[in-house]
């Protein structure tokens, strides 16, 4: 019996289903229930919200949930494996587990977001499909997105590219993007030790809060923007935004950012008016090649 319900311990479960973790998953099971709690706990309070829950593998982080009260937990697992583990949890909270068998990249998250209702994140991310996620959430369309939050491990050093401040090695397209829709922490750090198998890296959890009313911008002028200034982030903007197609003197002084600027010196705010202004010019470009042609 564990510490939070009454069904077996984790390594029981993981024993009696041959749950042997999957490095082409990228498998780790977390199987201290008092970490997994720490993690459900560091979403806020739970009563009356829908959970999505990614890679639940043996159940740990969605017993932990569970037992903090959602009205649901919607657990999304790629592993036939888990299945059955799963499938036991949810006997254990009748109607309060639905386990979805299927792939997290091709999922239609919205379809899952409970109607007029509340909508959290919580997960034990696979490594190797964590950016991906995450840049589609911070993607969504229309915006506010129909979660109230995401709280996600990660292994150390995406999430410090998540949180990363300009001027900091870690600061680029993630970090912006999730500036610009977001606000983000690094809750705590879990270390390699709490996994079966232990990963060789640190791994920590993030808390990231959608906000409201983003300053406007266009998605994929903003992505365009930070690929064309990241790309050769060692060099000057004056030099690294010719890509762009534009003016690139007439871009940075509509923008107010010096020539000389790197991408990493540019704070979020920058790259949202570098991208306005880009369409902008881009635009008024077309026009004048259509009224030379004419």
């Amino acid at each position: 019996m564990s510490g939070i319900d009454d069904l077996p311990p984790l390594r029981d479960v993981i024993r009696e289903h041959g749950l042997s973790a999957l490095k082409s998953l990228g498998q780790n099971f977390l199987l201290d229930l008092n970490l997994t709690s720490k993690i459900a706990r560091t979403a806020g309070r739970l009563e009356g919200v829908t959970v999505v829950e990614i890679g639940p593998g043996p159940g740990g982080l969605t017993r932990a949930i569970l037992a903090l009260g959602p009205d649901k937990v919607i657990a999304i697992e790629r592993d036939s494996r888990c299945i059955a583990a799963l499938t036991e949890v949810a006997a254990h909270y009748p109607g309060r587990l639905e386990v979805v068998e299927g792939d997290a990249l091709q999922t239609d998250y919205s379809a899952l977001a409970p109607a007029g209702g509340r909508a959290v994140i919580i997960a034990n991310l696979p490594y190797n499909i964590a950016t991906p996620l995450l840049i589609g959430w911070l993607s969504t369309d229309p915006w506010p997105p129909w979660y109230e939050s995401l709280t996600l491990m990660f292994q150390r050093e995406v999430a410090e590219r998540i949180v990363a401040a300009p001027g900091t090695n870690h600061y680029g397209r993630l970090a912006i993007l999730t500036g610009w829709r977001a606000t983000a922490r690094i809750a705590f750090d879990v270390p390699a030790s709490a996994f079966v198998p232990a990963p060789k890296v640190t791994s920590s959890v993030v808390h990231i809060v959608p906000r409201p009313a983003p300053l406007p911008c266009s998605l994929k002028a903003l992505e365009r923007v930070t690929e064309a200034a990241f790309g050769q982030r060692r060099k000057m903007l004056r030099q690294s935004l010719k890509s762009l197609g534009v003016d690139t003197a007439a871009l940075l002084d509509a923008s107010g950012i010096e020539p000389t600027e790197r991408a990493e010196q540019v704070p979020v705010e920058g790259f949202v008016t570098l991208a306005n202004n880009w369409v902008t010019l881009r635009a008024g470009t077309s026009q004048s090649v259509s009224d030379a042609s004419s």
